[in-house]
């Protein structure tokens, strides 16, 4: 069944791609180097990289590595830094060497933090100055004995570079204190670090590019071994999907969700640098007024975004008022993306918001809906090409059409496997080679998938499969409601009941009213029974709302 989806295509889009293309990511990156050597490749806070000057940049950061650290292919490297020009550079530098990025969230407390050094085996670390005084206290439990110090405005050029790091260290008191005997800057790095004496390592699509840690938003953090032959797959594939709705060398992709996530770093981050594009990189996508100020600076071609983010820009005034003449691909991804966020957004700009699927395990692109559909779907698209997927029962059988069960994922872009957890590969893997994906679902005769929610949030009330994401989509529809979760909690007489955590607009929405409102639009049993107003909701680093926390705390 996986081959249905061929028939809704009409924009000559490849059903397999050439994976002898490349040998390696390094391989397309230094490509891009080649071909756009003069053009602008990524920019930040007022200051942008030429592709050029990202080849030479890079060559010095990965000639100290090899050459002044002494570290060889194959040697895990960590990247703990939000989007500025300092990771292009690191993580380029990296992967020329043939040694591995370890992408750590900037955010991570002391605890996360020496987990995943000591995972990972990291022998050096770039770091956010900010999470400096983290590392300090942690650092010597681990096998990390080299540590790269990076301020928010070091690439920014004299004299912004220093009043942007005095500012944040000195008057806004951003940066803790700390302390790491023979901490490096990242300044002396590239001012040590010898393009001339750089060695490009040989590299094949068995090596792998990066430990790429699993959210953990429905469980332990696990790290994901991608290869090169992994995100390889993924970047043509995605190239094959993109090529009639972009124009090589002449986009401009606003780059909010953090590099270091796998949907920014695979999406923006390399597929768009493949072909030229100017990743405008976006340090601080919270601050939605500085953002849409960023934004009206530039006449923008791709957005990448998730629903949280594109809800908030578009209940911004000022974002109503931006120019969106230019923009042509507008793609959500790492969480559903609800309807009426969707349609907000095409009222807003009059571009669709196309929905992507995708997980860290996968590089992450499998599903991606056809770019040239008109209106939001509801589905998360089609197998992208190269790609199978099924879906399967518990007891591992393949379900018909229409019929829901687990989604299950093959093709060149899953992972090797998980680092160091034999066992845990084996659960998530079929015996006929299909990564299981946690996520319930169906597919429609026509080939397009919808997913129902994560195996894990399912709630059961009185036998019924009662799925968040659709009492989500529908509270959100109310006026009055800005964002929601749901989640399961006990109950004596249907074992579960649901629950909504509610963000209002303003303060007059009343629990009654949202009762009624629920009463109106859903069966009885998916009424939610409690209700609970905050002022926010806990989410991840790219803004993923974490019904996880709101269950166990609703639980405990």
């Amino acid at each position: 069944m996986e081959k249905v989806w061929l028939k809704n295509y009409e924009n000559g889009v490849n059903p397999e791609i050439d994976m002898n293309t490349y040998s390696s990511i390094a391989e397309i990156i230094e490509g891009s180097f080649d071909r756009y050597s003069d053009k602008p490749a990524f920019h930040c806070m007022g200051k942008t990289l030429t592709y050029g000057e990202l080849r030479t940049q890079s060559e010095k950061f990965a000639s100290y590595l090899q050459n002044n650290l002494g570290l060889s292919k194959g040697d895990r490297v960590a990247l703990m830094m939000p989007n500025i020009l300092q990771y292009p550079i690191a993580l380029f530098g990296i992967l020329r060497a043939g040694m591995i990025a370890v992408n750590i969230n900037p955010l991570y407390t002391q605890r996360e933090l020496e987990g995943q050094l000591i995972d990972s085996g990291s022998k050096a670390i770039i770091i956010f100055a900010n999470s400096a005084h983290c590392l300090e206290k942690v650092i010597s439990k681990t096998e990390c004995k080299h540590v790269i110090v990076t301020g928010i405005g070091d690439m920014l050029g004299f004299p912004k570079s220093m009043i942007v790091n005095f500012v944040l260290k000195y008057v806004k008191k951003m940066v803790p204190a700390w302390d790491i005997p023979n901490a490096l800057t990242f300044h002396e790095v590239l001012l040590q670090g010898n393009e001339k004496n750089f060695k490009r390592a040989e590299l094949n699509q068995d090596d792998t590019a990066f430990l790429q840690y699993t959210g953990g938003t429905t469980g332990v953090s696990k790290g994901a071994v991608l290869t090169h032959g992994n995100i390889v797959a993924n970047v043509l594939q995605a190239k094959e999907w993109i090529k009639n709705a972009i124009k090589e060398g002449e986009e401009t992709v606003i780059t909010p969700l953090p590099l270091y996530h796998i949907f920014s770093l695979t999406a923006n981050c390399l597929i768009f640098s493949s072909v030229g594009a100017l990743n405008v990189l976006i340090t601080n996508p919270r601050d939605i007024p500085g953002f849409v100020k960023e934004l009206g600076k530039w006449k923008f071609t791709a957005f990448t975004g998730v629903n949280t983010l594109f809800n908030a820009l578009v209940n911004n005034e000022e974002f109503k008022k931006l120019d969106f003449s230019s923009l042509r691909v507008s793609l959500g991804g790492g969480m559903a993306v609800q309807k009426a966020v969707a349609e907000k957004w095409k009222e807003v700009t009059g571009k669709p918001l196309i929905e992507a699927y995708g997980l860290t395990e996968t590089s992450p692109a499998a599903c991606i809906n056809p770019l040239n559909i008109p209106e939001y779907n509801g589905f998360i698209g089609v197998p992208i090409p190269s790609t199978e997927l099924t879906i399967k029962d518990d007891a591992g059988k393949d379900l018909p059409f229409n019929e829901v069960g687990e989604l299950c994922i093959k093709g060149p872009q899953v992972m090797k496997g998980y680092w160091n957890k034999p066992e845990e590969t084996a659960k998530v893997m079929t015996s006929d080679g299909f990564f299981r994906t946690g996520d319930l679902g169906f597919m429609n005769e026509d080939g397009y998938l919808k997913i129902v929610d994560r195996k894990k949030d399912m709630i059961l009330v009185s036998g019924f499969n009662v799925y968040p994401n659709e009492i989500e989509d529908v509270i959100v529809t109310h006026d009055e409601v800005l964002e929601c979760a749901a989640v399961g909690v006990p109950d004596a007489k249907s074992g579960e009941v649901v629950k909504i955590f509610v963000v209002r607009k303003g303060n007059s929405l009343t629990e009654e009213a949202l009762k009624d409102f629920a009463r109106n639009n859903l069966t009885g049993y998916k009424v939610p029974k409690y209700y609970e107003f905050r002022d926010e909701l806990p989410k991840s680093n790219v803004g993923k709302i974490l019904r996880k926390d709101l269950r166990n705390e609703s639980n405990a």
